[in-house]
């Protein structure tokens, strides 16, 4: 069974439908801010940073609910946390021991 981590830190991708200009972004506690057009959605905005915690992530939705605009996604983006993996390296690791 996978643990699932509620603590709400990590990196997020927030859509919403409207555009919003960039200069709210302190406002967005630092938020990258990327309008764009979608085919369904027409206008979206989406912000993009880290979250350090839930309350934080919950203060950030209530300012997005503030503004009214209509919440269209909220995504919490999977970190990498693999090595980087280099065959040539380890080859040459191997054959020096």
């Amino acid at each position: 069974m996978n643990e699932i981590n509620y603590s709400g830190q990590g990196k997020y991708e927030i859509k919403v439908k409207g555009h919003i200009q960039e200069q709210w972004s302190d406002w967005f506690e630092g938020m990258t801010i990327t309008t764009g057009f979608e085919d369904d959605n027409g206008p979206t905005t989406t912000f993009t940073g880290e979250i350090r915690d839930q309350a934080a992530l919950h203060g950030l939705l209530a300012k997005i609910c503030d503004i009214n605009m209509p919440l269209l996604s909220v995504n919490k983006i999977k970190m990498n946390k693999q090595k980087n993996f280099h065959p040539k390296k380890e080859r040459e690791n191997e054959n020096s021991n």
